[in-house]
């Protein structure tokens, strides 16, 4: 497979996670429920949003490393 394309699966896993936090956070600071409740809730939102960011960074970083390969293999074919 494809080292981009894995990389582009990883950055949709990455925005689905963010989507997914940020209801879970717009979801938490409209509730009513008991305090601990809600700051359990907003640290495991923050959690994933952390996690999400790193996600991301990471298959960005993989496209780039990608791209310079594909760069030096054309280089070594030319």
């Amino acid at each position: 497979m494809d080292m981009s394309a894995v990389a582009l699966g990883g950055l949709e896993q990455a925005q689905v996670q963010l989507e997914n936090a940020a209801i879970s956070l717009a979801g938490a600071a409209g509730s009513s429920s008991s305090a601990s409740s809600d700051s359990v809730d907003l640290s495991a939102g923050i959690v994933a949003l952390l996690s999400a960011k790193n996600d991301f960074a990471v298959n960005i970083s993989v496209l780039k490393t990608a791209d310079q390969i594909q760069k030096y293999a054309i280089d070594i074919m030319a």
